[in-house]
């Protein structure tokens, strides 16, 4: 039986795709005040300026590809039960190849009703007002803003609670309630934390890998692969 790894990753593995992240300016992303754009207070101020928002962002996302971090992660599934739980909303993950997903803030490229947080569907062009579901209520992004729940959230603790091995990629661990997820994991599983600024330090079970996403997630990936072959 496969050992599971479980993988949290963050902007970092996204930012080498060429995938802007806001908290690489100052708090704005792409020259917006962050809850101008990823709030329901923003959404109802303004909600052609939060659909012009993601449309660019949808664009740019259909023009770049998946790294090397992502690929490693799809060979690692060769030898492990690999399980991500990602903070990006972004489908470079599942474009790489990976089998097992957890998108805990939502899909770029899915769209859902205002009225209806079930109604979900794939969206790939631009979104603009009058676009609507069945039951005509305007469609908004399927993102979850600051200040809205995270409904992914209670299975995401139930995925680091299997955790035979804990790898976290390219994220701050400040943000919660992602941040807390490392709580979950079993007591004494192996985390091995992947960042050129790491916020942690190594410790008795924590190997810090002081690396870009490119960089550290083949050496690692390469030295689970094998210990097992």
């Amino acid at each position: 039986m496969k050992k599971t790894v479980v993988v949290l990753t963050g902007a970092g593995v996204s930012a080498e795709s060429g995938i802007k992240t806001f908290r690489d300016a100052d708090g704005l992303w792409e020259g917006h005040d962050v809850m101008e754009v990823a709030s329901p207070e923003g959404w109802r101020k303004n909600p052609e300026l939060v659909l012009d928002f993601y449309n660019q962002r949808r664009k740019q996302l259909l023009e770049v590809k998946p790294n090397d971090a992502h690929k490693a992660l799809v060979e690692l599934e060769k030898y492990y039960q690999v399980e991500i739980i990602t903070q990006n909303v972004d489908d470079l993950h599942e474009r790489a190849g990976s089998t097992n997903v957890t998108h805990l803030h939502g899909e770029l490229l899915k769209v859902r009703s205002s009225a209806q947080p079930d109604y979900v569907v794939e969206w790939k062009k631009d979104l603009v007002l009058g676009d609507c579901c069945p039951q005509d209520s305007q469609l908004r992004p399927h993102i979850v803003w600051f200040g809205e729940g995270v409904p992914k959230m209670d299975k995401a603790m139930r995925i680091v609670a299997q955790a035979d091995i804990l790898m976290i990629i390219g994220t701050s661990m400040v943000v919660y309630p992602a941040a807390g997820l490392l709580h979950y994991a079993p007591e004494n599983t192996p985390v091995y934390f992947i960042d050129p600024a790491p916020s942690i330090e190594n410790g008795k079970n924590i190997q810090v890998i002081a690396e870009n996403a490119t960089i550290g997630v083949p050496k690692i990936v390469n030295e689970l692969i094998f210990k097992i072959k």
